[in-house]
This record gives structure tokens, C-alpha cells and sequence, in this order.
């Protein structure tokens, strides 16, 4: 007779006759998940006590020259990169309202358009409110005409409504010290605007009806967003927040904490 008939051998780490424990793991699952549900609640309860005056608005800010392009120094701000965080901002559910802080003495017309297009779109989704810093002229005040809203501070410098093109001239000294430039060009207009040579009768005139056309554009364009008067601003000054507020040129006199409260009951009227 086989000596192993009748033997019943235990399984090593298991009592005979008991069973593996099931569900274990999913209760240990449920329990980590529960406990990063309630980090997750605790951290965003905590930001959302501490950051109760931007809660749901987002600030953007245009600071600097204004060019075409992903330049962002300090001194330069590029269109890209305001038209990108604009963007951004109204595409994300939880922005309510975007608060543009704008601290610029303006750029070039086509940074200023190309910024427009981008904060049109965001009009689309959200409200879209200026906060200006220390000035917010020329191409600047050309965006903020488009906003929903403008604030500025009695002592901001604004509007500054106009175009301008600079030439320099230093033939004279040239010919003074002995330089002398010779031009090889194919129009009779390419090295206009070198400083070896005045500008001519003919390229005074083309250069004024550029910069007349230009100033149509941004003047007309000012003027259908809000309701200005074109004689108090045709002149091309700079004019303080606490004037500017008073020819409709800003909405209302405020810091950037007012207008970020601002975009928040503008936000809250239209829910």
C-alpha cells in the first residue's frame, strides 16, 4: 500500500482548510483613492480662501513696446504671446473674465491688429476688462478700445490717439566728414528713409498718405468701439486718466484690484 494514501499535506503559509482573503486589494485601492480626494479638496479649498480676489478671473498682462512676434523682455511685449495667453484664458472653463493689464506706450499698428483679433475672440467667451498701469497710449489704447471695460488711474497716461514715422537726415555731416554713399537700387523709392539722403517733395507726400491712411484705421476703428468724440482726440495728446474718464476716453478711474472686481460683476450679469 502507497505509504501517501490517506495523508492530507498542509500548503505551506496557509492553515488547512481556510481560503485566500478576497477584495483586500480594492478596499486598499478605495482607501488611497479617498485619501487623494481629500488632498486634492484640501488644496483647492485653501487656494480658493487665499485667492479670493482673482478667483475666476485671470490677468494678462501687456508690458512694453508692442511688436508683432513672441518677443517678451520687459522692454518688448510680442503679439504672439498676448494673443496666446488670451487665448488660453478663454478657452478655460474656469475663467470667468479676464482682466488685460496694460502698461505700454504703444507699438506698431499691426502688433496692436493682431492683438485685437485675439482679444475679439476672447469677447466672444468671457469678458474682457483693461486695467491701465502707468500709461496705456497709442497702439496700446488701440487694444484697450476693444475691451469690455477700462480702468485707469487718475494719473495714467492715455489715448495718444495718432501715427507717426521718424526720418533722419545726416548728409550734411557725411559730407562734412567725407563719407560718401553710393546706391545702387531698382525704384526710385527703395533707399527711401536712408539717413545718407533727405527724403524728396515726392516721398514726403507717399510717406503722409501712409501715415494718414494708418491714422484713419485706428481713429475709425476707436471711435466704432466707444463713444468718443473724434475732436477730442484727433490731435494725437496724451491725456490724463482723470480728463481721459471724462471725454468717455476710459470708463472708470481704479487700480487693478477694482478691475479685477469689475470683471467679476461683469462676468456675474451675464450668467
Amino acid at each position: 500500500m502507497d505509504g501517501n494514501d490517506g495523508v492530507q499535506w498542509p500548503v505551506v503559509g496557509q492553515q488547512a482548510g481556510s481560503q485566500p482573503k478576497r477584495g483586500s486589494g480594492l478596499k486598499w485601492f478605495l482607501v488611497i483613492i479617498f485619501g487623494l480626494l481629500i488632498v486634492a479638496a484640501f488644496v483647492f479649498s485653501t487656494y480658493f480662501l487665499t485667492h479670493d480676489d482673482t478667483r475666476g478671473v485671470t490677468v494678462v498682462r501687456m508690458e512694453g513696446t508692442m511688436v508683432t512676434g513672441e518677443a517678451s523682455d520687459g522692454d518688448v511685449i510680442g503679439s504672439e504671446v498676448v494673443g496666446r495667453e488670451l487665448r488660453a484664458a478663454a478657452d478655460d472653463p474656469m475663467v470667468e473674465a479676464i482682466v488685460l493689464r496694460v502698461d505700454s506706450p504703444g507699438g506698431t499698428p499691426s502688433a496692436a491688429q493682431e492683438i485685437i483679433g485675439d482679444l475679439e475672440y476672447a469677447k466672444t467667451k468671457k469678458p474682457v476688462v483693461v486695467s491701465m498701469g502707468d500709461i496705456g497710449t497709442s497702439a496700446a489704447y488701440y487694444v484697450s478700445a476693444h475691451a469690455d471695460r477700462i480702468y485707469a488711474n487718475p494719473d495714467t497716461f492715455t489715448a495718444g490717439v495718432g501715427v507717426i514715422w521718424k526720418f533722419s537726415d545726416i548728409s550734411r555731416w557725411m559730407s562734412n566728414e567725407g563719407y560718401n554713399v553710393s546706391v545702387i537700387k531698382s525704384g526710385t523709392k527703395k533707399d527711401m528713409g536712408s539717413t545718407s539722403r533727405p527724403l524728396s517733395a515726392e516721398e514726403e507726400l507717399y510717406a503722409q498718405k501712409i501715415v494718414s491712411d494708418s491714422f484713419e484705421t485706428f481713429i475709425g476703428d476707436v471711435t466704432s468701439q466707444r463713444m468718443i468724440a473724434r475732436s477730442d482726440i484727433d490731435d494725437g495728446r496724451v491725456i490724463r486718466g482723470a480728463d481721459a474718464v471724462r471725454i468717455n476716453v476710459i470708463d472708470e478711474l481704479g487700480n487693478l484690484h477694482d478691475a479685477i472686481e469689475g470683471a467679476k460683476k461683469i462676468a456675474k450679469s451675464r450668467t
